[in-house]
């Protein structure tokens, strides 16, 4: 009987040594301070990190890798800069109603760190003007950025691996997982714009700011508001009451307008800084103007008060071109429009003014282009104003569907820089497809295909990829009344949009995007976006 007692302790004692030192490698080996964290296991919706949209330059996955975001995340910034620290909250922000976690974000390392982290920090390598680094780790993700957009970007990434829940604004009780791996990403163009015209119809801020919230996950960067035209005046002038009490009180078809006071554009251009966005104000002149000229008699050569306007025809309308009054006018509105966005861009319109003569135009721009530099800005305008003589620092956007524009060309020669709207791509108020009951159709139907397959720097004679500052998406809102259309015509074109500004030309297939996007459908329906479901993907 003790030799048998004997022999099961000697058994057991030789089971347990194995067990402990992993015996021939079929034993599990505890976690250690040397050995790795256990890698966490993926639920099935986690999306991988090349399925972000617009698409990584680089990517490698890491399948020992994969990070858990819990309750005991925290958010550490590491670096100085203030865009760091505004994309942690803005990133603690998107990530709170989903998980319910209080991610707090810190600014101070602990020696003994040992939570969950995401890490916001300087990049060590050099990387270009809004470039990221995504490094996912079991424990840890540290995103590096030497930018201001670099952080933001990067945030959108890591907001996109994250499962499509993520976007709801309740609690969901599930695993949140990243893929691990590292991301290495920077984009084409600098320049990623959206257009909103709030002039043919109003929209509220607080629409604009839902707006600005669907751009930022796409890394639109810049979204230019069209802030006047025939039908309204929206942005508050001290000095030029009537703007607003008149000039405001309209819109196409004869709805009641509105405007923003200097307090609520205020608001929206920061609203929009803090999610890496900067506000492009449009002042349309000199033609496109009816708004101001009901408004102010004086604004008109004849010295009578136009009448309010709220159909859609356009090229009758004109400053008066060789009158002080117009360039006083002038004057004030710019210096005030500049003093409320610190953005670098003032956008002056300048299209279709065919109630202006050729020399008219060419004197109206003489005077006012230095007006914009002189508030340190860059101006920028729609093609037609490259006939004239443009500042070295002014940038032309091209928005017809010819594939020559002389003027654009030369100023592209001349060291311009150009913004690519080409309207057959990027313009969203068209139809998605010709069969489509409601949209525009001049310049044809904008699928999301068409948004998608086109190159920039392609496109218009003598203007290449050196030219080019960027993309931009207008939408314009003849047919737009609603936020609910607002999202019908920008969703899915902009994300393709997007993807033509930030992913290189070489890098782009239609099919692949289309395989990515399509797993959109449910992240955008989580947000309530009423988009587009566009027979072309396979939502």
């Amino acid at each position: 009987m003790p030799r048998l007692v004997t022999s099961i302790i000697m058994a057991l004692a030789l089971l347990l040594a194995a067990c402990t030192s992993g015996g021939n490698g079929d034993g599990p080996e505890p976690p250690t301070e040397e050995s790795p964290m256990p890698p966490v296991e993926l639920p099935e919706d986690t999306p991988a990190l090349h399925e972000i949209v617009p698409a990584p330059r680089a990517t490698t996955p890491d399948a020992d890798g994969n990070f858990e975001l819990t309750a005991d995340t925290e958010i550490l910034v590491g670096s100085e800069k203030s865009e760091a620290g505004s994309a942690a909250e803005y990133l603690a922000e998107l990530l709170r109603p989903a998980t319910g976690f209080t991610l707090p974000v810190r600014q101070e390392q602990r020696a003994n760190d040992e939570l969950p982290l995401v890490v916001l920090d300087d990049a060590a390598d050099e990387l270009p003007t809004d470039g990221y680094r995504l490094e996912v780790t079991p424990g840890r993700v540290e995103l590096s950025a030497s930018s201001g957009g670099g952080f933001f970007a990067g945030v959108q990434s890591l907001r996109q691996l994250l499962p499509a829940d993520v976007e709801r604004d309740e609690p969901v009780e599930r695993t949140w997982a990243v893929a691990g791996g590292t991301i290495v990403d920077h984009p084409r163009f600098a320049y990623r714009g959206a257009m909103l015209d709030v002039a043919r119809h109003f929209f509220e801020a607080d629409v604009v700011k839902r707006h600005i919230d669907r751009l930022a996950q796409y890394k639109i960067n810049h979204l230019h508001l069209h802030l006047t035209d025939d039908q309204g005046w929206r942005i508050e002038i001290p000095g030029w009451p009537r703007l607003t009490e008149v000039g405001a009180a309209n819109e196409v078809g004869g709805g009641p307008g509105g405007y923003y006071t200097q307090e609520e554009f205020r608001d929206i251009v920061t609203y929009a800084a803090d999610r890496g966005i900067t506000i492009v104000p449009e002042i349309d002149m000199p033609g496109h103007t009816n708004a101001a000229l009901a408004s102010y008699a004086e604004l008109n050569c004849d010295g009578n008060a136009t009448e309010p306007y709220t159909g859609t025809h356009v090229g009758f309308s004109s400053l008066c071109i060789d009158s002080d009054t117009t360039y006083e006018f002038a004057a004030d509105v710019i210096s005030e429009v500049a003093a409320l966005t610190p953005g670098e861009f003032f956008h002056i319109g300048g299209d279709e003014a065919e109630a202006t003569t050729d020399a008219e135009y060419r004197r109206f721009f003489d005077r006012v282009l230095p007006m914009i530099t002189d508030a340190g800005k860059r101006p920028v305008g729609w093609h037609e104003y490259a006939a004239v003589d443009l500042p070295e620092s002014a940038v032309v956007q091209y928005w017809r569907i010819e594939a020559d524009h002389p003027d654009t060309s030369a100023a592209a020669s001349d060291g311009n820089q150009v913004i690519m709207s080409p309207a057959d791509h990027s313009y969203l108020d068209m139809k998605y497809h010709d069969s489509d009951p409601w949209g525009n159709s001049w310049a044809g139907a904008v699928s999301t295909r068409a948004a998608y397959e086109w190159d920039p720097a392609t496109y218009l004679t003598g203007v290449g990829e050196e030219a080019i500052l960027g993309v931009e998406a207008p939408l314009w809102t003849e047919l737009v009344q609603e936020e609910s259309d607002i999202e019908r015509m920008a969703f899915p074109r902009t994300q393709a949009v997007a993807e033509v500004g930030w992913t290189p030309q070489e890098s782009r297939d239609w099919e692949d995007f289309r395989s990515r996007l399509s797993a959109h459908g449910e992240r955008m329906a989580a947000q309530g976006i009423d988009f587009h479901p566009d027979p072309e993907v396979d939502w």
